[in-house]
């Protein structure tokens, strides 16, 4: 079905009310991504026109799914009344009498792409009302899905109305719903009000369609599929399971986990083959690994490339802009940021690379500090090709170091050092024989009595 014959209508007002969160629910992060982008995400491999549905006042989460969907339809719901009320602040957006409408929620970000093109492709003029369905394994809090013998739905009962046979079934609704627009308005405009929330439910779509002899009926997904997120704790289930995903991905596409449940990886996260990485490693946002990587345990990379055969860590912090060249060697309590490291080149202890080039070969030694902040402006510190920079020296930008320089252990280079040299920095070391055993005696002698 063309883009323009599916309308995927995507229900985002909620507050964060029961989060107590300031932040919006659908900008909570799952996996490096606002929980709304991975909804987004799905919708974009639908071939399909979304309109999101706000509150008034929601205007962070529109800026952002703006920002992602460029041809996305915002539709306000100007008194939020339940999800029927919801659709239809929707209406004006659906073409009438013109394919299909797609109802989705915003705080269930795990239902999978074929699995709505499967509802889409179910809603054709025999049944033009699809409901998602899972098998609850505890069916206690959900809505019940009542079908007929030939897998027919016929109605939708809550819980609370639900009679002791319709207790006892597990297949449930999963919220999700796939109308064809020549019905939606219509159907729509039979929703009533009159229940104890004074809500209109979209589910009572599924009562008013059969009344009217057409046909609903369900398709089904796992149940991780329909997790929801309402809540701090739903949100840590979905992130769970989440990277519960991701990480089979990786290990499907060759990456070694050494313990996979302490790895944690953004949805974005890109690896080669034959990629190693240790224990308890987070993984940011923006982040690409080339093949023959080694990540030793216990890393922090975000916004980073890190090219092939290069090694890292353990305890090494690599920050946004940072690139880590072939072969390079990235050391234990290492930072770096927005630094270009280049192939071969080894920051191996206790060092702070930030806004600076590692030429090729170079050598950092333990405790060397970039000094490129003068508490108003960020500065360059250039590193040549086979430059070995002394233990413990700072380098204040800006400043470069030619190719093949030394600078001393413990040094503070302030000024430009030309290929080849070597530069030294510090005072002058100096000895008083005795002065170590005098002051030791001064302090340790007796006190005479009455002092």
């Amino acid at each position: 079905m063309p883009h323009s014959a599916v309308t995927t209508i995507i229900l985002a007002a909620g507050r964060s009310t029961r989060m107590k969160s300031s932040l919006p629910k659908a900008l909570h992060p799952i996996a490096g991504r606002p929980m709304l982008g991975h909804v987004l995400a799905t919708v974009a491999a639908l071939d399909a026109r979304p309109v999101l549905v706000v509150a008034p006042g929601m205007d962070q989460v529109t800026k952002y799914a703006k920002s992602v969907a460029s041809d996305l339809a915002v539709a306000i719901q100007a008194n939020p009344r339940g999800t029927g009320d919801a659709v239809k602040a929707a209406l004006p957006e659906v073409k009438s009498g013109e394919g299909v409408a797609l109802v989705i929620f915003g705080d269930t970000p795990l239902v999978r792409a074929e699995t709505l093109k499967d509802m889409i492709a179910a809603c054709g003029e025999k049944t033009p009302v699809v409901v998602l369905g899972f098998e609850a394994a505890d069916p206690a809090a959900y809505g019940r899905l009542v079908v007929d013998a030939s897998g027919m739905l016929q109605r939708i009962v809550e819980l609370k109305d639900a009679n002791d046979a319709e207790k006892r079934i597990t297949l449930c609704n999963g919220g999700a719903m796939a109308i064809r627009a020549e019905h939606l308005a219509r159907l729509l405009g039979k929703l009533s009000d009159k229940n104890k929330a004074g809500e209109f439910y979209l589910t009572d779509v599924v009562e008013h369609a059969r009344h009217e002899g057409l046909g609903c009926t369900v398709v089904v997904a796992p149940e991780a599929d329909i997790q929801g997120v309402n809540s701090r704790a739903d949100l840590a289930a979905v992130e769970a399971e989440v990277q519960r995903r991701l990480r089979r991905r990786a290990m499907e596409q060759g990456v070694t986990l050494s313990d996979p449940e302490t790895v944690y990886l953004s949805v974005d996260t890109v690896f080669g083959q034959d990629v190693t990485v240790g224990q308890n490693v987070v993984f940011g946002p923006g982040v690409t690994v080339a093949s023959n990587v080694t990540i030793r345990p216990f890393c922090h990379i975000e916004g980073g490339v890190i090219e092939e055969g290069a090694q890292i860590g353990p305890f090494a912090r690599i920050r946004p802009g940072s690139e880590i060249g072939r072969d390079a060697h990235i050391g234990n309590f290492v930072e770096t940021k927005k630094a270009k490291v280049e192939e071969g080149a080894k920051i191996n202890h206790l060092s702070y690379i930030g806004d600076a080039r590692v030429g090729a070969r170079a050598n950092i030694g333990a405790g060397t500090i970039t000094c490129n902040y003068d508490g108003f402006n960020k500065h360059f510190t250039d590193i040549g090709a086979g430059a070995f920079i002394g233990s413990n020296s700072a380098l204040v930008a800006p400043v470069k170091i030619g190719d093949g320089a030394y600078t001393g252990s413990g040094s503070v280079i302030t000024k430009d050092v030309e290929a080849d040299a070597l530069a030294v920095e510090r005072n002058k070391q100096f000895e008083k024989p005795g002065w170590a055993a005098a002051f030791r005696a001064k302090h340790t002698t007796p006190k005479k009595a009455g002092e």
